[in-house]
């Protein structure tokens, strides 16, 4: 599955510098960190919206607008999924109430 997120990260990297106008994830960089931000605040706003409803699909189809948007500014900081995916892999086994007392103030 992380493979698909791969490979996503990676197309997103060689359309950080493509035309704008003929690429969204471009576009997206161009206008800047801030309209990043505000894309994947209105994306996670869509995903609890659709949350809400009876729908699994829209649900589904909200969380990859969420992932997406969330890769593009991940990549804007220089990060890649592969950050999180270890992020993730050191916190499995792990309390959720243990791993976060130990973030202390982060």
């Amino acid at each position: 599955m992380s493979d698909v997120l791969q490979r996503l990260s990676n197309e997103i990297e060689l359309r950080k510098h493509a035309d704008s106008t003929n690429s969204y994830t471009s576009s997206l960089f161009a206008r800047g960190e801030d309209a990043i931000l505000k894309k994947v605040g209105e994306e996670a706003v869509e995903f609890i919206l659709a949350a809400k409803e009876e729908n699994p699909q829209h649900l589904v189809s909200e969380a990859a607008d969420v992932w997406f948007h969330m890769l593009v500014m991940l990549s804007a900081k220089g990060l890649q999924v592969s950050d999180i995916l270890r992020e993730l892999e050191r916190r499995e086994g792990v309390s959720g109430h243990t791993e976060k007392a130990s973030r202390g103030n982060v």
